[in-house]
This record gives C-alpha cells, structure tokens and sequence, in this order.
C-alpha cells in the first residue's frame, strides 16, 4: 500500500497532467473510465480490493450508459414499448449509479465521472441511426449490454472477497435479469414490426 503523502503526490501530479492536457485544444479528454482506473491502481494492490474496484468502475459505466441511452430511446422512439423501456432503464440505472456511488465511497474506489469513451460512441450511434431502424437497435444494444452486465455481476458475486461488493453484486442480479426479459420482450415487438 502506498502512503498517504504517495497518494496526494501521485493525485497532484495526475490534476496537474489533466490541466496541462486539457488546456492543448488538440488534445482529447481523458476517459473518465481511465481516469478512476488509474487512481484505483494508486490505491490498491492487483487482489480482491483492485478487482472490486474494477466491478464498480464497470458497473457505473455501465449505469451512465443505460441512463443516457434510455433518455435517448424516450425521445426517439417510435414506439410505446421501446420509449416505456427506455424510460425505466433510465429510472432503474439512476438509482443504481446511487447505489453503486455510495458503496464506492465507503471502499474509497473512484468511479467514472461522467460518459465514457464507450458510453458516448453507443450514443453516438443511435443519434445517427437511421429513424426507422432506431427502435431495433435501442432494443439489440439493451438485450447486450444486460447479458454482459449479468456476467460481471455473476462473477463478481462468486469472486468478490468483500462482503459488502458481494452482497451489492448478488442484489442486483434480480432486478439486472428482469432488465433482460423486459428487453428480449421490446426486441421481439420490434422484431414484429
């Protein structure tokens, strides 16, 4: 573990490197995924604590992803059924970042600030998508996104040392296979259509 006084210099330099990136108009913001990556290795060792870490930087990720889409799909969906999805994921994830925030906090892991490199190129994507084929693709980006999250949240359910991220990851996998049905279900309306 690194000591306090290690931690302050390596987040001093870090704030003064952003300053410095920030201010070359050419230079492109750092990912805030990358960000919170990097002060979380300053924090803790590569076993359970780094990896814990990893899940929620993964799962805010994921969180700031189905809220900003789900906005989206209310405003451009041409269907009940695609705009109601979008509009619970955006409710659902909402509490959950709260949720995953507030356990971050408690085991001092950064998280994401803001949209992810990942997270803008999805939204990026269905801004530009043809309007007809919009609601197709909202529903076929919901269904992979939640298969993969119920993966992480599997393992890190299994795997987690900590009893408290355990505990988190093993809550959510109810209302994460729910999120999936209800997003199979919009996929096959959409199918239909």
């Amino acid at each position: 573990m690194r000591s306090i006084a290690s931690l302050t210099l390596s987040a001093a330099l870090a704030t003064s490197l952003l300053l410095v990136g920030t201010s070359c108009a050419e230079e492109k913001k750092p990912d805030t995924k990358e960000v919170a990556e990097d002060l979380n290795e300053q924090k803790f060792d590569n076993s359970g604590p780094e990896h814990d870490a990893q899940a929620l930087v993964n799962a805010a990720e994921m969180s700031r992803e189905q809220i900003s889409l789900g906005q989206l799909a209310q405003q451009r969906g041409k269907t009940r059924h695609v705009r109601d999805l979008g509009k619970k994921m955006e409710a659902e994830h909402e509490a959950a970042l709260i949720e995953i925030t507030a356990l971050a906090k408690t085991k001092t892991i950064s998280l994401p600030t803001a949209s992810t490199d990942s997270g803008t190129d999805a939204f990026r994507k269905l801004t530009d998508i043809a309007a007809k084929n919009f609601d197709m693709e909202y529903a076929d980006m919901t269904v992979s996104a939640h298969k993969d999250a119920i993966a992480m949240f599997e393992k890190t359910s299994a795997d987690s040392k900590d009893v408290e991220v355990k505990a988190w990851a093993t809550n959510a996998l109810p209302s994460l296979r729910a999120h999936l049905e209800e997003s199979l279900a919009c996929q096959k309306m959409c199918e239909k259509k």
